[in-house]
This record gives C-alpha cells, sequence and structure tokens, in this order.
C-alpha cells in the first residue's frame, strides 16, 4: 500500500538535494513524520494546506519503511501512519505537483483517492 507526504515546494528541494527529509515543522515538534493514506491526504491537505500552492505529492511504499512506520490514531479516531525515521529519497515511489483546482481544492492524480 502506498501512503504519502504532502511537502512544500522548498521541502521537496532540500530533500532532492540532501536525499532525506526529517519532517516539516509540524513533524519535528510532534516528534515523527506525519503521513496519510489516498483517503486521508485530501483531508490532510484541505487542514493543513488549504489555498496553498507550490504543493509536492511523495508516494511512499509502506513496505520500505519497515518498523519505522506506526499506525496511530488521529484526526477523527482514524488511524494514520507516523513515520518515527528519517524519510529518505530512495523510499519514495514517486512524486507530483498538487495543483489548485478552480474552487482553491487540491487536485488529487485519481491513482491517490481511487
Amino acid at each position: 500500500m502506498l501512503v504519502y507526504k504532502i511537502l512544500t515546494a522548498p521541502e521537496w528541494a532540500e530533500f532532492e538535494e540532501t536525499g532525506e527529509f526529517d519532517g516539516s515543522p509540524a513533524d519535528l515538534d510532534d516528534g515523527f513524520i506525519h503521513l496519510s493514506t489516498g483517503a486521508q491526504a485530501p483531508g490532510t491537505a484541505a487542514k493543513h494546506f488549504a489555498g496553498q500552492g507550490g504543493l509536492v505529492l511523495a508516494a511512499i511504499n509502506e513496505d520500505v519503511l519497515f518498523d519505522g512506520l506506526r499506525w496511530e490514531v488521529s484526526r477523527g479516531g482514524d488511524l494514520f501512519p507516523h513515520l518515527y525515521r528519517k524519510l529518505f529519497l530512495e523510499d519514495v515511489s514517486w512524486v507530483k505537483l498538487l495543483r489548485l483546482g478552480e474552487n482553491g481544492a487540491h487536485v488529487f492524480p485519481n491513482e491517490v483517492t481511487a
């Protein structure tokens, strides 16, 4: 199964340059990297990145995260994937830009929300 991380353009640029990602400021505050399932990703974008352009969606196969990945109760009582280690560039299966639709909501690739 794929899990997803939404990054800002500067975060993605630094991630590409260094090959590792310690997390966003919110991740660092919480002590883990916040990830989402395909079903959760649009809600995450709406809550934390509303109206923000220049975002990148990184897809990660959960199998490559091994024991660093934990499923924990979060927003609305749902289980969310949380990563308790750095994310490495080789962990990422693919990346796509998240564009804003006419209504101001982020438009996700079909394979994410299907």
